[in-house]
C-alpha cells in the first residue's frame, strides 16, 4: 500500500513537474508577444487544461495499457518509470531544452518494465493490432514522434505563407489588432489540446498503479474511505482527473519560464500573427493525435511549428543551432530514459 501511495505522489511530482516544463509550451507564444502577461498567461492556461484534461481519455488509455504487457508491470517498475522521468524533465529543464515529458514517462516505463520481466524484451508492445487498429510503440510513438515535427513545420509554414497571401493589403496596426484578439483564441486553443494530451500520460500511469495493485491483491482490506482505490476494471476515474489536471495547473503557475525564453524568444522573433498561426498549428495536430489515442509530444509540435512559421519571414531568421539542440535532446529522450528506468528499477530499495 505504501508503495502505491508513492507511486500516486510520484507521478503527481511528475505531473507538476510537467506543468513547469510542458505547459510553457501552451503559453510561450502569447507571452513573448505581449497578447497577455505572465500572470494572465497562466490563469488562461490553467483553466484550459483543466477543461482539456476532463475531455477525454484516449491517450491515458494508450499509456496505461497499450505500450507494455500490463501483466509485467510490478508498482515497482512504476514507480521506476516515474523517477526515470522525472530526472529528465528536471536535467532538461535546467539546461533550458524544451524535450518531451511525454517521451520521457514512456521510455522510463518501457525500460523499467523490461528490467522488471528480467530482460525480456517482448514486454513491450512494439506493434499489434487491437480493437481500435494498430497499437504498441510503434505506430503509437516512434512513428508520431518523427512524423509531428515535420508536420508541423510543413504546416506551419503553409500556414503562415497562406495568411500573408491573404492579409497582404492589410496596415500593420489592423493586423496587430485583429490578430491580438484571434490569439487569445488560440492560446485557449492550444492549452486545450495541451491539457487533452499531456495531462493524460500521468492519468495512464496512476489509472495503471490502481489496477496492477488490485490484481495483485493489495487492496483487499481497504478501509472504507480507500475503497475509491479499488479497481478491478481498467479505467480512468474522474478523481483522477481532477487530481491530474489541477497538479499540471499548479506547475504551470511555478515556473516554465527558462523553457518560454527559448521557445518564444530564441528560435525566431515573433509577432503576434506569428503567434496565433503557430498556436492554430501545433493545437490542430494535437487535438488529431488526442483523438487517436496517440501520446503526442506537444514539445515537438510547437517547436516545429515555430519552426515553419519563422521560416516564412527567411530561412536565416531562425536560430537553426538552437533547434539542433533541441533536435538531439528529442532524439536522446526514449533511449536515455528508457535506461534510466532500467537502472531504477534494478537499484531502487525499496
Amino acid at each position: 500500500m505504501t508503495l502505491v501511495l508513492c507511486v500516486i505522489l510520484f507521478g503527481l511530482a511528475f505531473e507538476y513537474v510537467n506543468g513547469f516544463h510542458d505547459s510553457a509550451n501552451a503559453i510561450a507564444t502569447v507571452v513573448a508577444t505581449r497578447v497577455l502577461t505572465p500572470r494572465q498567461a497562466i490563469l488562461m492556461a490553467a483553466v484550459c487544461n483543466l477543461i482539456g484534461a476532463l475531455a477525454g481519455t484516449a491517450v491515458a488509455t494508450t499509456i496505461g495499457s497499450g505500450l507494455v504487457a500490463t501483466e509485467a508491470v510490478t508498482i515497482h517498475a512504476l514507480l521506476a518509470a516515474v523517477l526515470a522521468a522525472i530526472s529528465w524533465n528536471l536535467l532538461t529543464w535546467w539546461l533550458g531544452l524544451p524535450s518531451s515529458s511525454s517521451h520521457a514517462l514512456i521510455g522510463g516505463l518501457c525500460g523499467a518494465t523490461v528490467a522488471a520481466a528480467h530482460g525480456d524484451l517482448s514486454m513491450i508492445k512494439w506493434y499489434v493490432h487491437g480493437a481500435h487498429g494498430y497499437e504498441g510503440l510503434l505506430p503509437k510513438v516512434v512513428l508520431p514522434m518523427i512524423a509531428s515535427p515535420l508536420v508541423g513545420l510543413l504546416f506551419g509554414f503553409l500556414f503562415m505563407g497562406l495568411l500573408m497571401v491573404l492579409l497582404r493589403n492589410w496596415r500593420p496596426h489592423r493586423v496587430k489588432s485583429v490578430f491580438g484578439r484571434l490569439q487569445l483564441v488560440s492560446a485557449s486553443f492550444m492549452a486545450l489540446s495541451h491539457g487533452m494530451n499531456d495531462a493524460q500520460k500521468t492519468m495512464g500511469i496512476i489509472a495503471l498503479t490502481l489496477w496492477t495493485a488490485t490484481q495483485k491483491g493489495l487492496f483487499v482490506s481497504l478501509p472504507p474511505w480507500l475503497a475509491f482505490l479499488h479497481t478491478p476494471e481498467f479505467h480512468i476515474a474522474l478523481w483522477v482527473k481532477v487530481i491530474c489536471s489541477v497538479t499540471m495547473a499548479l506547475g504551470t503557475a511555478a515556473g516554465g519560464w527558462r523553457i518560454i525564453k527559448i521557445m518564444g524568444q530564441r528560435l525566431v522573433k515573433l509577432q503576434i500573427i506569428h503567434g496565433f498561426a503557430v498556436q492554430t498549428t501545433a493545437a490542430s495536430v494535437i487535438q488529431v493525435a488526442s483523438y487517436w489515442g496517440i501520446p503526442l509530444s506537444t514539445t515537438h509540435v510547437i517547436s516545429a511549428s515555430i519552426l515553419g512559421v519563422g521560416a516564412t519571414r527567411r530561412l536565416n531568421a531562425v536560430k537553426w543551432g538552437i533547434a539542433g539542440q533541441m533536435v538531439w535532446a528529442w532524439i536522446l529522450t526514449l533511449p536515455a530514459t528508457a535506461l534510466i528506468g532500467c537502472l531504477t528499477e534494478y537499484l531502487l530499495p525499496i
